[in-house]
Parts: structure tokens; sequence; C-alpha cells
């Protein structure tokens, strides 16, 4: 998979400890990566970078991505050859109870990596992951392309244009030219679901809490219609694009969308009602109630373009969104209804079974 190129390589990943991270960190141990993790701490509780035992197979160091010296110490000293940055504040209702932790830990933490591989100057490919909220959503029915308009009404859709910013002022400003030794590329994806996500104000996690529970799910925004995909999705699009940067210096400085198809997005309450039809619930309790009343902004509608990725990477989505929501609920049912289940083993039989699935559809980083 992925040409090997991650084989016996280092590579850090920043936000190692999140959800996003935790899928790539056991990933990319399955391709015989070198992991190193840095973040500031275990997010949730349960975090399913415990629940899979992470720390004891692989090496992690406790920083805050805001610490600059820091941060520029750890990348000088391993060297990564390749680095996926994930470590943020990823939730839009924080953003607003906080929203200079969120500008400081997505712009400036986004800032300190690139500046850490500009002071450490060695040979390394680097992905930063920021967000499809990063466009400046006008709720249009197609979706955006990486050339469309930056933005943010909210704090969060801000910070993700602002690390944006930053990533395009330092190709341009630093790495820019034939002889650099670093190579990035942005990627932008949003509302990802998959087994072992437990943050707050989520509408999977808050499903699944619930349900375990055997209470009722709060429905904010019935409504709201998203890109769902799962998790594999965008991960699959990051190490497809590390690898493609890798090999190829023509695609530094480059953007690229990973999203599903333009004709999977569902909203809220049907993501829900899919979810819900694969979970083993023990009564028959109500399982959903609406109150349609958000309390804050948050955008309606927002679909991603991705053509981009199709064209150059060869990438595109794998599963439906049927298919995508029993991945989901089989993680969280083994979880929470398989006692002494083996959950690193059960993630690395979904990314098996997942690339046996892009197999078939013959696409590259698969074989």
């Amino acid at each position: 998979m992925f040409n090997d190129v991650y084989k016996n390589k280092t590579v850090l990943v920043t936000g190692n400890t999140g959800f996003k991270g935790s899928w790539l960190t056991t990933w990319l141990l399955t391709l015989e990566a070198k992991v190193i993790g840095l973040s500031n701490g275990i997010p949730t509780e349960p975090s399913m970078y415990e629940v899979l035992d992470l720390e004891k197979r692989i090496t992690h160091h406790t920083i805050d991505i805001r610490n600059a010296s820091e941060v520029a110490a750890l990348v000088q000293k391993a060297k990564p050859d390749f680095v996926f940055h994930l470590a943020a504040q990823a939730i839009v209702s924080q953003s607003y109870q906080d929203p200079l932790e969120t500008i400081q830990t997505n712009v400036l933490g986004t800032a300190n990596i690139l500046d850490a591989l500009r002071l450490s100057n060695h040979s390394c490919t680097a992905v930063l992951i920021t967000s499809d909220k990063c466009y400046e959503n006008v709720e249009w029915t197609w979706g955006y392309r990486e050339n469309d308009r930056l933005g943010g009404k909210d704090p969060y859709s801000a910070s993700k244009a602002g690390a944006e910013i930053v990533i395009y002022t330092y190709y341009h400003s630093f790495f820019n030219n034939r002889n650099s030794l670093i190579r990035i590329a942005s990627t932008r994806a949003g509302n990802v679901i998959g087994g072992g996500d437990w943050a707050v104000n989520r509408i999977v996690p808050d499903c699944v809490r619930a349900w375990a529970k055997d209470e009722p799910v709060i429905i904010r925004r019935p409504r709201a219609t998203r890109p769902w995909q799962h998790v594999l999705e965008p991960v699959s699009g990051y190490l497809t694009l590390g690898q493609r940067l890798f090999q190829a210096q023509n695609l530094s400085g480059e953007s690229f969308n990973f999203g599903p198809s333009s004709d999977q997005t569902f909203t809220v309450q049907e993501i829900i009602e899919a979810i819900a039809d694969n979970w083993t619930f023990k009564t028959a309790n109500e399982k959903i109630v609406v109150q349609d009343d958000p309390g804050f902004h948050e955008a309606g509608l927002l679909k991603l373009n991705c053509d981009k990725a199709l064209h150059y990477l060869k990438w595109k989505p794998v599963l439906s969104f049927k298919e995508a929501a029993k991945y989901t609920a089989m993680w969280y049912n083994e979880y929470y209804h398989i006692p002494d289940a083996d959950l690193f083993e059960f993630t690395h039989s979904q990314i098996r079974a997942y690339s046996e699935e892009a197999k078939k559809t013959n696409l590259e980083w698969s074989h």
C-alpha cells in the first residue's frame, strides 16, 4: 500500500491522541512506520488512543502545539521523514466559549510546525490538515473547490481559514523553490464519523453515549445537511497525498479536498437513523428527541468538490453512506457490547476491510 513509502520511515503525527490522529497512527503502524506522537494530553474520556493502547506502540511527546520552542526542538531532534499535522481545537461550540485558545491552537500551532520545519531544514514531507470549514460558506448547493474564497463567521472556521493562509505564506516565503528540502500541502475535510470518537457536541459521540446508557439522543439541528464520510476516507487521502508529495515536488504548496461523492449529502437525522439501524439496543425505549435550537451559528450546508484529488492523486471515496454508518456502529458495538474485545485488532480489521474495498475499485494506493 502507498508504494511502501512509509515503511521504516519516521513519521511525526501531531494531535495523535485525538480521534483522527488515533486512526492515522494505527494505519501507519500497519504500514511499519516509526510513529512519533505530539499532543498536549488526552482530549476525551474514554479515548481511542487509550482504548487501543497506542502509547505502548509509538514514541509519544506531551507538548502543547502553541509552544514554539518545544515543537522546534522535537522536530530538530527527531528529523521526521513525514509530518501529519492534526493538532487542533476541533469543536465549533468550544470556539465560542474560548475563541482565543482556538485561534492560538489552530493558527499559531500550524505556524509553529511550519517554522520548526523551516529551522530544521531537513528533508521532510508535511501534510497539514485543516477543515472544510475554512471556506467562506455561503451555503450554495455545489461543492467548494480548493481555490474558492476562505473565511468563517464563527471562531473555529476563521481559525482554519487563518491556518490555510499561514500555510500559503510559509510555502511561498520559504519552501517555493526546487532546492527546498521541505514539501508541504494542506488538506480539507470535515464531518467525519467512525468508531472511537468521543468528542463533546458531536452528533455520533452524543448518540453512542446516550444509547449506551439506554437514553435518547437529543438532536439540535435535525435538518442540517453534511457530507458525512467515514474517518478512513480522509485518512486514506492524507496518506495518499503524503505518498504523492514525497514522490513529486510539483504538488508542494497545493491544497486538496477529501470528501464523499456529491450525492452522499444527508441530514443529521438521517445519519443518526442509519447508525441506529446497526446499533444493538437493549430496550425499545425512545431513541431520538428533536430540540431544534442550536444556540450558536453553525453552517447548514457545506459540500466539497474533490475533483482535484481524483485528477492529481487518483483518490476517491470508497464507502457508501450506509457502509460508513455500519462501520461506525460496528466499532462502537464492539466497544460497548463485547467484553474484553481487542479494539486494536478490530480497528486493524476495519482498515483491512476498507483497503480490500478500495482494491475492488482499483484505487492505486491500495495495491
